[in-house]
């Protein structure tokens, strides 16, 4: 069996952070990375429409195999909660539309995973990131986050495919 491709996405509205990680038994290796960054000065439903676009465009060129999607962080601020649930939810949309599996993963899942503990900082998951991904460059806080869930995915899913469970 070839790598599988993983897309790993850390959604937002303003910046919207994808990786690809591809995996090959205990063989990860970069592929890929960026941002979304629709202008913020638009209406909510064409930075949504943005979003979603780009999303397709990045499964479009690079065929992931699977998705992994850090879940929506719950704050005091609702009126962000509900943004960032909406980039959320254009993100799956995006994911359902390419018929790829998605793993939803909480943030502190994801950092426990990379960091071996869940209330990591930014800092540590970006630097295990360029650890385990030397070849990645420069990348966003929201790029590096977006391979971190492709990462933890990878872990993840890796581990059942191995134990056949």
């Amino acid at each position: 069996m070839g790598a599988i491709l993983i897309l790993g996405v850390d959604p937002g509205l303003q910046r919207c952070g994808w990786g690809i990680v591809a995996s090959e038994g205990l063989r990860l290796s970069h592929v890929a990375h960026g941002v979304v960054k629709p202008d913020v000065k638009l209406s909510l439903a064409e930075r949504l429409a943005l979003v979603i676009a780009g999303l397709e465009e990045v499964i479009l060129a690079y065929k992931p195999h699977e998705a992994s999607v850090e879940e929506t962080f719950v704050n005091s601020n609702a009126r962000a909660a509900l943004a960032l649930g909406q980039a959320r939810g254009v993100t799956l949309a995006a994911c359902a539309r390419a018929n790829l599996p998605v793993a939803e993963y909480a943030p502190a899942t994801i950092k426990k995973a990379l960091v071996g503990a869940g209330g990591a900082d930014k800092t540590q998951v970006a630097f295990m990131v360029r650890r385990l991904l030397p070849t990645a460059g420069e990348m966003t806080a929201d790029s590096a986050d977006a391979l971190a869930a492709a990462l933890c995915h990878a872990a993840h899913a890796g581990m059942r495919r191995r134990t056949g469970s």
